[in-house]
């Protein structure tokens, strides 16, 4: 039976209503990114993520979202063209989403219901910061900042959770990445 994560509708970053289906077998890195933000140079490396492993199955998919500080107000075009100007960003950009809150997206919304807790960074300290700005989100499931990532398997299985902070070339991602293709 096929996961019904690959139902739930999306629009492309041109504003296309699509879903998953098109991934589905593919190991997938679903990642809520901002172009104002101090994490924003975690673009190189997924996309340097993506050019390594997308010959065996891995996608990393784009999900911009402006809850957090507002730091993505703009369009999707300017979202893209930022993206492809300074990051070479060629894995798949989907439009705004709310990856948080009442107007939480469907896709977020099942993500963190399937979702393991997040995998924190050694020795980060991301959490502890935002909780010193009162920044952490209400709940203990919700997205904690912009970057944080799930990796989903072959079969649409949410395989982990990670906390912004890590990075996409961080050993544990890699770790996570390696066996999920090899699955």
């Amino acid at each position: 039976m096929a996961s019904p994560l690959y139902d739930i509708a999306v629009d492309d970053i041109d504003g296309k209503q699509t879903t998953l289906k098109p991934l589905e077998g593919k190991v997938l890195l679903i990642v809520n990114v901002a172009s104002k933000c101090g994490l924003t140079p975690q673009y190189e490396g997924l996309e340097s993520v993506y050019e390594k492993y997308r010959d065996q199955g891995l996608v990393v998919l784009g999900f911009p979202s402006n809850d957090f500080l507002g730091q993505e107000p703009g369009t999707e075009a300017e979202i893209k063209a930022f993206c492809e100007t300074n990051f070479n960003v060629q894995f798949p950009m989907f439009g705004k989403v709310h990856a948080n809150g009442p107007e939480r997206h469907p896709l977020y919304a099942s993500l963190i219901k399937a979702g393991p807790e997040a995998t924190p960074k050694d020795g980060g300290q991301l959490r502890e910061k935002l909780g010193e700005k009162n920044l952490l989100p209400p709940g203990k499931t919700d997205i904690t900042w912009n970057f944080e990532k799930f990796l989903v398997d072959r079969k649409g299985n949410v395989v982990g959770r990670f906390d912004p902070d890590v990075t996409p070339d961080d050993p544990k991602l890699t770790k996570a990445i390696e066996t999920a293709l090899a699955a």
